[in-house]
């Protein structure tokens, strides 16, 4: 099924590891096979890793982004989240834990980082 990509003017994306930027102009791009895909708002940038949850994050995007696995990076994955998972309390963070492993597993890093996005909601709600 193509994914189809409304761009903003000078909205930049990662395409299989290739930093795009549209141009001055809005404009729509349709992917007719899987491809990683990132938009701008959901880059992290390594200087911007610096809560637990987003320990969590910057692996998962560095794997969904990769193309070919990373024992180092998949390791540190796992060390960030059971640090994480060892100071949750919450049942349903928990939860969303365990989801967020699932996916990574599966090799669904998207659909990981969509989760772990609410991951970071949660960890900003608790440091507020």
């Amino acid at each position: 099924m193509p994914l189809k990509i409304s761009l903003k003017p000078g909205e930049k994306f990662v395409l299989n590891g290739a930093v795009i930027e549209n141009g001055d102009r809005r404009s729509v791009l349709v992917l007719q096979n899987k491809a990683s895909v990132l938009r701008e708002k959901d880059i992290m940038q390594q200087e911007e890793v610096t809560t637990p949850a987003r320990h969590i994050y910057f692996p998962i995007m560095m794997m969904y982004l990769s193309d070919k696995q990373n024992d180092a990076i998949y390791e540190q994955f796992v060390v960030r989240m059971n640090e994480f998972m060892s100071v949750i309390q919450s049942p349903e963070v928990l939860a969303e834990c365990v989801a967020v492993s699932r996916d990574v597993m599966a090799g669904e890093y998207y659909k990981a980082l969509i989760r772990c996005k609410k991951l970071i909601v949660y960890e900003e709600e608790r440091l507020k």
